[in-house]
């Protein structure tokens, strides 16, 4: 193209405007989510080590390794991110097309390995992008029958907002319910188009090269466009010249257009993640790579420091504990807010959620971003003019999350703290630390909170046990044992004297079920030749309660009673029944000064009979001979064994080591276990919005047609108790609870899978089935 055409000149002027208008709309978003951060209080130890951190995004990025339950988004979604950075180059190549349609870039313009590059991501990410469009479509809300549980048939439901939003029973099933599915439109439209023009031009490069007999216009350089860029190669150079610019012109109109989306939409997180991903995955809590779960994150005062409340007097006078409003939370939380892609896979897994309650971990997230956006420019301001957020005048400044309604009370308080939404989350949102800090300022600072938590916290602190039962009954569960279960400070000196001290926790010493749990592994162990003793009455509340209510004063002072006891009688092992306890103690109270070598007695059972301390009495085999041959067990995981310390294969091994026993899995388990619903202090709780989370999950245990579900924790024992006795009622008056199809990834019912097995399981611990089958089980 000798002479600059009006064609030519319309191509610059259009790029170069879109281009201004592009750049400058997206740093105008660029600012405006960096305020929004910035209104955060500090976030310590985000930053390193900094070659640990790399490492895990690299490995997070590239593995795509929360995508594993979906191999085929996984791919489609890693080609489609591959592609963004690979096609930029063909962006570059663009602009200087309007000066020169032959334009190349310097070097690398027709370096082959490039240029296979460019072309294989290009084809790659339309089929990609074209396959999560049919996913989207296909799952997308659509208006069906009314709710029939939680609000009642054809009623508003509560949202993580506050405001009644009217939802159907197949909308809430949908992981895209109240998704922003216009602005997911506008993204994928934006790279089927891009692509489509980095195709083209390709196929108009071939066909010019070709004409002009340069030596890189071959299959070489083009192998996937020279087969319909050959069509071209008779069309005249003017024409392909004209429809170089043309083309060149709509990709950067349209890549200049997203740009303006972006910028002027910064909380269209479907957009940022690509970019805000990145960060949110670098400063993850666990640099290693590690879900937030286990430990709740530390109360932090204003600059980030943990703040001790058993030294209250220490504490300023005007210190706001837990997160009251947007302010209160960190800059991480509020990055986490404005990376979430409402992709509805932490709500798709949520037990509260897929029971017909009101909490979806997604909207929660949601609303915080959109309030923190709106608030952010006023707190800016007032910081600025140097009065506190919370003191100013203006009305948009201290506002209070719950009591304004931005997060409903009863999604706060439905939640479980299952970790469910943080194990899925593809960006590593960390709900559940959100959520409790929110809980903590609504029970420390405005003692806000259900009427039941009252009771609760009252037995904690005056009988250091949620029963409210004196500490002298903490030894009952050992009468009529055939042998004397040893006391710390009183039949032995110290703990150091024995294998292991027995943690037995409050359910452990005071619920029935618990306490035939405790009784076995005290048995086990007595067979297997381990010494053991415990503390009788001086054990207390581990204070997972508490702190799972958002109580951290009464957690700390619980704690810290514990780890002055543990040190003092010179714990070194400990074994622990129960699972909140297990990672209380395993994983909370180093942070109090406490370090011990903490084992769930799954583990050590599952030792035990490794090492073959404890053998099985004959006759137990699956020939039909001995008690319980040949019997169906379902195992059901405790999220605080299971998800939040990743310990799934002891149990099952144990399970499984059982002799004529078979293990038969529930469609939902290991990392996609269904929540028993008494985590998050919920055990204390009333269960008045929706269906019983427990009884959910009896129903998908007992449609496997197993004769016994085991537990390995006393609250999942209670709660899967309770819901099997209910199910069987509910099949006694022809009312069938349904239970989720076998490799139905919806944490729903789905239609059609009724429960019908006559008969109701057992439900016990491990431990207890185990002691069933033991050889030399000691007599009296």
């Amino acid at each position: 193209m000798s002479a600059v055409s009006p064609l030519q000149v319309v191509c610059v002027v259009l790029a170069s405007v879109a281009t201004v208008v592009g750049v400058a709309a997206f740093a105008r978003g660029v600012v405006v989510i960096v305020r929004t951060v910035r209104i955060g209080r500090a976030a310590p130890a985000r930053s390193g080590p900094a070659g640990v951190r790399l490492r895990t995004l690299l490995r997070e990025v590239v593995g795509h390794g929360r995508f594993q339950q979906r191999p085929a988004v996984r791919a489609a979604h890693w080609v489609v991110m591959v592609s963004f950075p690979v096609l930029v180059v063909t962006l570059l190549t663009g602009y200087g097309q309007l000066a020169d349609p032959r334009y190349g870039l310097p070097v690398l313009g027709h370096w082959a390995p490039l240029e296979w590059a460019v072309e294989a991501f290009a084809w790659l990410g339309l089929v990609g992008i074209a396959y999560l469009a049919a996913v989207r479509l296909r799952a997308r809300p659509r208006p069906a029958e009314p709710v029939t549980t939680g609000a009642g048939a054809g009623e508003a439901v509560p949202h993580a907002g506050g405001a009644p939003q009217p939802a159907t029973a197949q909308q809430r099933r949908s992981r895209f319910f109240r998704s922003n599915m216009r602005w997911a439109y506008v993204v994928e439209a934006t790279i089927v188009l891009v692509v489509l023009a980095v195709l083209v031009l390709r196929g108009l490069e071939y066909a010019l090269g070709v004409q002009d007999g340069e030596p890189w216009a071959t299959a070489l350089h083009f192998p996937l466009t020279a087969w319909f860029g050959a069509a071209w190669t008779g069309v005249p150079a003017a024409t392909l010249e004209a429809a170089v610019l043309v083309v060149a012109t709509v990709k950067i109109l349209v890549s200049m257009g997203w740009f303006v989306f972006v910028g002027l939409s910064p909380t269209a997180g479907i957009a940022w993640h690509r970019f805000l991903a990145v960060v949110n995955v670098y400063a993850r809590r666990e640099p290693d790579g590690a879900p937030a779960l286990g430990p709740l994150a530390p109360l932090r005062g204003p600059d980030g420091e943990a703040l001790d409340l058993t030294a209250a007097e220490d504490l300023p006078d005007d210190v706001r504990l837990g997160a009251g409003a947007v302010e209160d939370l960190t800059w991480k939380q509020l990055l986490d807010t404005s990376t979430c892609t409402e992709c509805g896979r932490c709500q798709e897994q949520c037990p509260a959620w897929a029971t017909g309650k009101p909490l979806n971990p997604k909207l929660v997230m949601t609303a915080l971003r959109d309030h923190a956006a709106a608030t952010a420019p006023y707190v800016t301001a007032a910081r600025a003019a140097g009065a506190a957020p919370e003191a100013a005048a203006d009305p948009h400044l201290g506002v209070d999350l719950v009591g304004a309604g931005v997060i409903d009370p009863d999604v706060l308080w439905s939640c479980t703290t299952c970790g469910a939404c943080v194990q899925q989350c593809p960006v590593d949102i960390e709900h559940v630390d959100t959520l409790v800090d929110i809980r903590r300022y609504q029970v420390l600072m405005e003692s806000a909170f259900p009427a039941e938590l009252g009771g609760t916290f009252t037995k904690l602190e005056r009988r250091g046990n949620p029963w409210g039962l004196p500490a002298r009954q903490r030894l009952d569960w050992a009468k009529g044992l055939p042998f004397d279960v040893p006391v710390v400070g009183v039949d032995v000196e110290s703990a150091a004297d024995v294998d292991y001290l027995f943690w037995v926790g409050c359910a452990g010493a005071f619920e029935d079920r618990a306490r035939r749990t405790t009784r076995a592994v005290a048995e086990l162990l007595h067979v297997a030749g381990v010494s053991f003793a415990v503390l009788g009455d001086g054990e207390t509340c581990s204070g997972d309660p508490a702190r799972r209510a958002g109580n951290e004063l009464l957690y700390q002072m619980l704690a810290s009673q514990n780890v002055e006891t543990l040190t003092e009688v010179g714990a070194q092992h400990v074994v622990v029944t129960c699972a909140h306890c297990f990672n209380t103690l395993a994983r909370e109270y180093p942070a109090m000064g406490g370090r011990f070598d903490v084992v769930h007695h799954t583990q050590l059972l599952d030792r035990l009979v490794g090492e073959g301390r404890l053998r099985f009495a004959p006759g137990t085999g699956d020939d039909g001979s001995g008690s319980g041959s040949g019997r169906t067990v379902t195992y059901h995981d405790p999220c605080y064994l299971g998800r939040h310390n990743e310990v799934y294969t002891p149990p099952r091994d144990l399970v499984a080591a059982i002799p004529g026993v078979t293990l038969a899995e529930m469609p939902r388990n290991r990392e996609t276990s269904f929540c028993c619903g008494a985590g998050g202090a919920r055990m204390w709780m009333e269960e008045d919005l929706g269906a019983r989370i427990g009884t959910v999950r009896a129903a998908e245990a007992v449609a496997t047609g197993a004769d016994a579900v085991a537990t390995a924790c006393p609250f999942c024992t209670v709660m899967l108790s309770d819901g099997v006795a209910a199910t069987a009622r509910a099949a006694e008056v022809a009312a069938p609870v349904t239970a989720p199809a076998a490799g139905d990834p919806r944490g729903t019912a789905a239609p059609g899978a009724p429960v019908t097995r006559p008969g109701v399981p057992e439900v016990a611990d491990i431990a207890v089935l185990l002691l069933d089958r033991v050889a030399d089980r000691p007599t009296r």
